[in-house]
């Protein structure tokens, strides 16, 4: 028998962390089944610990030898032990501040936790993903759990048109995304991303087989440029922010754009890498359009959430500038920005979750009026995150627009960073609405904070850590170019 399809047991150690959570989603599900009311917090920590024992055994791969099992479909490497680290650690806070929205606004359900568990898995798939096929289930595993998530509150207004708009363009692009694998594999003969990068790579390719392959290309750029949210494939991000429950929509905004950005590197650095000046021009246009068209529009916006997504949108444009350069300084300062982001998107979903009460949900500007007279200590907090996001230093997220907008001057793109750095600035605006009204406009009604001292806590290690990391971001500069 062929070497390539014997199952061999002793490398399942390269897959622990996945097999664990798995069976970890069982355990949890099967639990659920015979809790009663009174006891359903034990699945919001049992689902705790299971992403605790889930990074504790990916911190464990860190540092391991490259390896690729299962027939070449699954890769361990420093990059997918790393990212899947971050993902833990991210939907473990992202939980804690769940647990709040969800009892405030009485949709405490066990499956929402088994739910968030495979979408889990579904991103670790896609992160260790090796060949086209592993990597669309990972994503089919984290869409279909997602969708479910959206549409959990159904009786909340916008939720299940949310849920059904992301369906229903959600399964064009994943189309999309198939046809295009299936070119790659039509005109390559494997769906191994190893053989994809060798016969990208060949320079003796007839004009017909170049021909089909960048056709394939263009399905795949497509159905990344989606799930990240690039404009003009952007129509979901929106009107699903502001539609889903501001816990998914949280949830939604952090761990998963991790593993989009992994399926990128999947495809197109390590499989068509040969080939990035074809896939780096169409990056240069969906960066552009996203960064013009999401800080233009979210002037506009008196919803928070979907200012907010507007405000991802324009974020994307400058992670796709990353990707833009070719240079591996590039994909770090990329995935630097990506790790960011969350950090400050924790923490800005966090704030409107806890002024979340019984009855009303925080989701407008003008919620947060006057919050500085009832809780100056939140105010500052918010102020801290706005301004990151702003890019206003000494704040993580001016370090991480440098450091992209640096790699794109050294690859000579200096007209590209001239017209990020204007639309940088007029981004600033709409973040700073939100400190206007903090500290500028009295509150219409007054403001209450429920929720527990754990979200409390948390909400502030995470905002605080928006200014620590700005002032000491060599660490995780370095660690994001050492993943390539």
């Amino acid at each position: 028998m062929n070497n390539m399809y014997t199952f061999d047991t002793s490398t399942l150690w390269v897959a622990l962390p996945e097999i664990f959570l798995l069976s970890a989603i069982v355990v949890v599900l099967l639990l659920d089944l015979f809790l009663t009311k009174p006891f359903k917090q034990v699945t919001y920590y049992l689902t705790q610990l299971s992403l605790l024992i889930t990074g504790i055994l990916a911190f464990n791969l860190i540092g391991e030898l490259k390896a690729i099992i299962f027939g070449g479909s699954f890769i361990l490497d420093n990059m997918a032990s790393v990212f899947k680290v971050f993902m833990a650690g991210s939907t473990m806070v992202a939980l804690v501040y769940t647990r709040h929205y969800l009892t405030s606004h009485k949709l405490f359900r066990g499956e929402y936790f088994v739910l968030v568990l495979l979408s889990m898995l579904g991103m670790m798939v896609m992160v260790s993903g090796y060949s086209l096929l592993t990597l669309y289930l990972g994503l089919e595993i984290l869409s279909l759990s997602l969708y479910t998530l959206i549409a959990i509150a159904r009786e909340r207004a916008g939720a299940v048109e949310a849920a059904l708009k992301y369906f229903v363009l959600g399964a064009i692009a994943s189309g999309l995304l198939l046809y295009g694998m299936s070119m790659v594999y039509g005109i390559s003969g494997s769906i191994n991303i190893s053989d994809i990068a060798t016969f990208a790579a060949n320079a003796t390719l007839a004009s017909r087989e170049m021909l089909i392959l960048n056709f394939g290309l263009v399905f795949l750029v497509i159905g990344i440029a989606f799930k990240l949210g690039a404009v003009p494939f952007h129509m979901w991000v929106p009107d699903v922010y502001q539609g889903a429950p501001t816990s998914v929509t949280m949830f939604l905004s952090t761990a998963p754009k991790i593993a989009a950005v992994a399926m990128l590197v999947r495809i197109l650095v390590d499989g068509m890498g040969a080939m990035h000046a074809y896939w780096s021009d169409l990056f240069m246009v969906l960066a552009l359009l996203s960064i013009v068209l999401g800080s233009v529009v979210a002037l506009m916006q008196t919803n928070i959430k979907r200012m907010l997504a507007y405000s991802t949108i324009s974020h994307i444009g400058f992670i796709l500038l990353g990707f833009v350069t070719g240079v591996v300084t590039g994909y770090g300062a990329a995935v630097f920005y990506v790790l960011v982001y969350i950090l400050m998107s924790l923490a800005a979903f966090g704030m409107i979750i806890l002024l979340n009460k019984q009855g009303f949900e925080a989701d407008k500007i003008s919620d947060f009026k006057g919050l500085s007279k009832h809780s100056p200590w939140f105010a500052l907090m918010m102020l801290v995150i706005m301004l990151s996001m702003a890019g206003v230093p000494p704040f993580i997220g001016f370090y991480s627009k440098l450091f992209i907008l640096q790699q794109v001057i050294s690859a000579g793109f200096v007209t590209i960073a001239v017209i990020a750095v204007v639309f940088a600035v007029i981004s600033a605006y709409y973040y700073l609405q939100v400190v206007k009204s903090m500290y500028f406009e009295g509150s219409d009604q007054d403001i209450t904070i429920t929720a527990p001292m754990d979200m409390k806590l948390i909400l502030s290690i995470n905002a605080v850590l928006i200014l620590v990391v700005g002032i000491f971001p060599d660490f995780w500069m370095k660690l994001s170019i050492s993943l390539f």
